[in-house]
């Protein structure tokens, strides 16, 4: 049997019950974070001006209204809401953002009568085998990772709860694998708001590949192979793919974020961060140089054009925290792009690679941050892992605030907090009624 088969048959195959407490109880975090991250998305007005234009109604909850939709378009919503704030989890060692990339396309396409354990089986081992395509594989450098593999995590998660078996599995796999983007990566240093409906493609196009396959269609032989081995990637290491299933979880390697902006900023922000608890001022410094890894010294423009290109800049990222003290939500809007004592300090702010750095990924992602004061002192701080990393985690309780925060922008907090218990308990619903009804009756 060839990787794709193996990796199909796990995820077909896999009883629910055999998923380890502590995956099912790290997707059940992961679940509550996207939900936190859609309904924080769902506010911003180019968001609602989408969901008011793609309109209709059907099954499947538009997360943070009372509003339904068909289950493709709401998992292309939903997974749009969820990617524009960059608050929503992500995985290192693919370079992606796998959770978004899943769990819209899974609440769409799960039934009431759904289990919540079926839906964390679901989630779990969508994310598992999405992941694994994104590790396997060295995509082009110009591509952009959202929207690639993203699709097989979708599909894969779809057909778990639509009880495929293992063939069919396969087919869903290998025919989701032609179903991804050509995403440039661009988008995201220009602001090209394109980028953050990457995601939410990804999940329409896995509910898509279940009514496909339900169809009768069918893809490659291995498609997961032909197309990143030899379309938007010219390497693919099957063996890598299918190596330790059923061992190490994906999901457990996550990280989670309380910096609303790109990861590569974060060890940057993290380093600075300690400087900040010390009484750094932002009146006294003179310059801030930025010693990192390759993949962030690419976020160096000072003046972003727009909100999504300050979340994808080490100096704005930097400048906003000093004069903010923050490096939330509130910290990355316009009228922060456009401040002019802000883009003064984004200017003085330097970002350069250390290649001993660079060669310390995926596993560490570091960074080294000197301030330099107006008098002439010197300030240094150093991050080899970022906070929130699998190695150096949030507390729950620090990831439900974040949850909070974002959620009670649409939501009611009595209610927000309600759906965020109901989630942190989902493996024990006997059907996701409830947790859905709450949700639909949220909004304020």
């Amino acid at each position: 049997m060839d990787s794709l088969g193996h990796v199909a048959r796990f995820a077909a195959e896999t009883p629910t019950s055999d998923l380890p407490p502590d995956v099912s109880a790290r997707t059940a975090l992961i679940l509550a974070d996207c939900i936190g991250a859609i309904v924080g998305g769902a506010a911003e007005p180019d968001v609602a001006a989408l969901a008011r234009r793609q309109s209709g109604s059907g099954p499947a909850l538009l997360i943070g209204t009372t509003q339904t939709r068909a289950a493709g378009t709401a998992a292309l919503l939903n997974g749009t809401a969820g990617t524009t704030l960059e608050m929503d989890e992500g995985n290192q060692f693919c370079k992606g953002h796998p959770g978004m990339h899943t769990v819209p396309a899974a609440l769409a396409a799960a039934q009431a009568q759904t289990s919540g354990a079926d839906l964390l089986a679901a989630v779990a081992i969508g994310y598992e085998v999405g992941a694994r395509v994104g590790i396997s594989t060295q995509l082009r450098p110009s591509m952009h990772p959202h929207g690639t593999w993203g699709a097989i995590c979708a599909a894969t998660a779809v057909a778990r709860l639509k009880g495929a078996d293992a063939a069919q599995m396969r087919h869903a796999i290998s025919l989701s694998a032609s179903l991804g983007l050509s995403t440039s990566r661009r988008t995201m240093l220009e602001g090209g708001t394109v980028r953050n409906v990457f995601a939410g493609v990804s999940g329409q196009m896995g509910v898509l590949a279940g009514d496909m396959i339900a169809s009768g269609y069918t893809g490659d032989h291995d498609g997961v192979a032909q197309v990143f081995g030899h379309v938007v990637s010219d390497s693919f290491d099957d063996a890598t793919f299918a190596r330790d299933l059923g061992g190490r979880w994906e999901v457990n390697r996550n990280y989670f974020k309380m910096h609303s902006c790109c990861r590569y900023n974060h060890a940057a922000l993290d380093a600075l961060a300690s400087l900040q608890a010390k009484g750094l001022d932002h009146h006294h410094i003179e310059s801030v140089q930025v010693e990192t890894y390759s993949l962030a010294v690419e976020l160096d423009d000072p003046a972003p054009v727009n909100v999504l290109a300050g979340k994808f800049s080490v100096p704005f990222a930097v400048a906003t925290s000093l004069l903010n003290g923050s490096t939330g939500v509130d910290s990355f809007t316009m009228p922060n792009v456009t401040n002019p004592d802000i883009l003064d300090l984004a200017r003085r702010v330097s970002v350069t690679e250390d290649p001993s750095m660079t060669a310390l990924l995926p596993d560490k992602r570091p960074a080294r941050i000197i301030v330099t004061l107006k008098t002439g002192e010197v300030l240094e701080a150093e991050t080899e892992t970022n906070r929130g990393d699998w190695s150096d985690p949030y507390p729950p309780e620090e990831i439900r605030r974040k949850y909070l925060s974002l959620t009670t922008r649409l939501w009611r907090e009595d209610a927000a907090k309600r759906v965020w218990d109901m989630g942190m308990d989902v493996a024990t619903a006997q059907s996701l009624d409830p947790l859905m009804t709450e949700m639909a009756n949220a909004p304020r």
